[in-house]
């Protein structure tokens, strides 16, 4: 079997060269090109430092000859990469989040029309989407329930998109919203974080950090806690290996890497 064909998008950006060293290594998959909008440079070395590959400005002169085309970047990169990849006959694996619901009905618009894949999720990281599972799984015997993530000071959205799945698979879990107390006297605003159905969402922002989350439940006389933590971004990288592998065996939209995982 031919080896799958990746192009990274943001190819100079942490993720994208995480993601550019891990498909260097995964069996069966070859790296042929990158792009990122910041490149001042027409070629970068591989990982292995066995030759180099093409980068390009605009994703749609990487894309050719692409089986599939991975996006770590933002919202707006995810769109022009499935804009121009689908239509060219390649998957997309997307990790980029802050899609909207618009974006996601163009998704699938776009991978059922070429008959292609688009996989996004909002996070690789399979210790990750287990923790949403087990908060599935635990939310409907509790009432209250504090989610607290925390990830490096470049992340642009908060909360993370993570957060905001494991809040919804909480209330999924219950059926129902949970009770959220509010402060007599919030002597700082919004020192009690948001909400998402009851259940209270705390963000922060520092370096030193990758990614982490907390879901902290209650009840009469006792409290479970799920935690996951991304120590680095290799964390994401057997995710991503496993949806680029299921890209190339699927048609149409898949959201969430549990999905994938048979959750």
């Amino acid at each position: 079997m031919a080896d799958i064909k990746v192009v990274v998008n943001g190819v100079l950006g942490k993720m994208g060269q995480e993601v550019l060293n891990a498909v260097d290594k995964a069996q069966g998959m070859k790296p042929i090109g990158g792009s990122d909008i910041a490149a001042n440079i027409d070629q970068i070395p591989l990982p292995n430092g066995e030759g180099f590959i093409p980068v390009f400005q605009d994703i749609k002169d990487a894309v050719k000859g692409a089986d599939v085309v991975v996006d770590f970047t933002n919202a707006s990169g995810a769109n022009g990469v499935m804009d121009a990849a689908a239509p060219a006959g390649a998957n997309c694996v997307i990790g980029s989040t802050g899609l909207s619901q618009e974006d996601f009905e163009k998704a699938k618009s776009l991978a059922e029309s070429n008959n292609t894949s688009i996989i996004i999720a909002p996070n690789f990281a399979m210790g990750a989407v287990l923790m949403s599972h087990l908060v599935k799984e635990a939310a409907r015997f509790f009432d209250y329930a504090d989610l607290t993530e925390v990830h490096h000071e470049a992340k642009i959205d908060a909360p993370s998109g993570t957060a905001l799945a494991i809040a919804q698979a909480a209330v999924e879990g219950k059926g129902s919203g949970f009770e959220a107390p509010l402060a007599e006297k919030e002597l700082i605003a919004g020192t009690r974080g948001g909400t998402h159905e009851g259940v209270v969402i705390h963000s922060g922002r520092m370096p030193g950090r990758v990614a982490h989350h907390e879901m902290v439940f209650g009840s009469l006389g006792q409290t479970l806690t799920l935690r996951h933590d991304s120590i680095n971004r290799e964390s994401f990288m057997p995710g991503v290996i496993m949806a680029i592998k299921a890209s190339e065996t699927s048609n149409g939209l898949t959201v969430g890497l549990d999905k994938i995982m048979g959750l």
